[in-house]
C-alpha cells in the first residue's frame, strides 16, 4: 500500500502598521496556528520639522522593513475615522499616505478586511477591554507571542500596538489558538 505523503504545514507572513507620523510596524509568521514574532519596531519623528519630511522618514521605514522581511501574505491596518482635531486627522492621513506609497513600492497593497479592525475591537482582542491602556495591550501582545514578561516595546508602544493589529485580526478570524480553544 502506498502511503500518501502529508503536506508541509505553511507559514504565512503578516505585516502590522499602527500609522501615525511615528509609526509601529510588526511581522508576526503563523505556522500550524501558532504566532512567532519576526519583528517589531517604530521610527519617532521630529515634532519640529516639517509634514513633508517627516512623511519621507515614515515612507523610508515602512519601505525599509517591507523590503527587509519580505514576501508577505496579510498586510494589515487599525482602522482609522477620525482624529481628536483637524490636525491630528491630517498627521494620521498624512502617515496612511506615506505608508501606502512605501508599499506600492513592492507591489503590495494593505488587505481591506470586513468588518475593520478598529482600535476599541484591536484592544477588546488582544487585552479582554476595548478600552484597554497601551501597557495592558502590549502584556496581551507578550502572551500571544508568547514573549517574556521583561520583553521592552518602545516608548509610546507603537510597536506593540502594530503587533496587535495582527493579533486582534489572527484571533477575531480563529486563525491562532487562543486559551479559549483549549477549553
Amino acid at each position: 500500500m502506498t502511503e500518501i505523503a502529508k503536506p508541509k504545514p505553511q507559514t504565512k507572513r503578516y505585516l502590522g502598521l499602527d500609522l501615525s507620523l511615528s509609526p509601529g510596524l510588526a511581522v508576526i509568521d503563523v505556522k500550524e496556528r501558532v504566532p512567532t514574532l519576526v519583528y517589531a519596531g517604530s521610527v519617532a519623528t521630529d515634532t519640529e520639522i516639517n509634514d513633508a519630511t517627516r512623511s519621507v522618514v515614515v515612507e523610508s521605514f515602512i519601505a525599509h522593513q517591507v523590503y527587509a522581511h519580505l514576501p508577505f501574505d496579510v498586510i494589515l491596518r487599525e482602522d482609522f475615522t477620525a482624529g481628536r482635531n483637524k490636525r491630528a486627522t491630517q498627521t494620521i492621513f498624512n502617515a496612511w499616505a506615506a505608508a501606502d506609497r512605501a508599499l506600492h513600492s513592492f507591489g503590495y497593497v494593505v488587505n481591506e478586511v470586513k468588518p475593520v479592525l478598529a482600535p476599541t475591537t484591536v484592544k477588546k482582542l488582544v487585552a479582554g477591554n476595548g478600552k484597554a491602556e497601551k501597557k495592558d495591550v502590549a502584556e496581551g501582545v507578550r502572551k500571544y507571542l508568547r514573549l517574556p514578561s521583561d520583553y521592552k516595546f518602545a516608548a509610546g508602544y507603537d510597536d506593540s500596538d502594530a503587533c496587535a493589529v495582527i493579533l486582534a485580526y489572527l484571533i477575531r478570524e480563529s486563525l491562532i489558538d487562543t486559551e479559549a480553544d483549549a477549553a
